[in-house]
């Protein structure tokens, strides 16, 4: 995959209450705040500040729809989980991304954000149950793996899956941002699922 144009089309909040119908695929990436959702897009996108890398976790709140070289839509869901958001994501954004995921027919596939050293939270698990109970299969990025050796990710990657209670099907691919290891798997992926029909 090769992007050429990025253009950040439309933005959602959670006052607006909806959601543009784009007419062409769009895959989304969720996560919770602080896991490295902004430094992933910027790195996908070959852009340095595009999606804003906040200082203060959880302070971005919106839907981003990002309009990938006029062919398909990178849609930036909001960050969830930090104590000090004063907005309750179950209650006030939760209707709103299950009906995205239930109701969105270009919705192609949804990559969810884990950080690799961490057991995932109970929001971590409310959304990755989300993603299966509306048909998709979730594809996990595992962030910060800088952060560990080769014996320490693959150690990580069998624990993750025994805590997410999966088998060796789901997909994990590690990311870091620093060194952008995992992008191009991240890329071979995407192109696969917008090929598909």
């Amino acid at each position: 995959m090769v992007i050429k144009t990025v253009d950040l089309e439309t933005v959602v909040g959670v006052t607006t209450k909806k959601l543009p119908r784009t007419g062409q695929p769009e895959i989304a990436f969720a996560g919770r705040s602080n896991v490295g959702k902004s430094s992933l897009i910027n790195a996908l996108m070959n852009r340095k500040n595009y999606a804003r890398v906040s200082e203060v976790p959880g302070k971005t709140q919106t839907i981003n729809f990002y309009h990938i070289n006029n062919e398909f839509y990178l849609v930036d869901l909001p960050g969830y989980g930090y104590a000090k958001v004063k907005i309750n994501f179950r209650s006030s954004w939760g209707p709103m991304i299950e009906g995205y995921f239930n109701d969105t027919p270009t919705l192609k596939a949804i990559f969810l954000l884990l950080d690799i050293r961490r057991k995932p939270s109970e929001d971590d698990m409310m959304m990755y149950n989300w993603i299966r109970s509306a048909g998709f299969r979730p594809i996990v990025i595992a962030t910060k793996s800088d952060k560990l050796n080769k014996t320490e990710l693959r150690k990580a990657d069998s624990r993750l899956r025994a805590d997410l209670g999966a088998d060796e099907t789901l997909t994990i691919i590690p990311f870091s941002a620093k060194s952008k290891a995992g992008r191009d798997d991240i890329y071979a992926l995407m192109d696969e699922i917008l090929a598909e029909k």
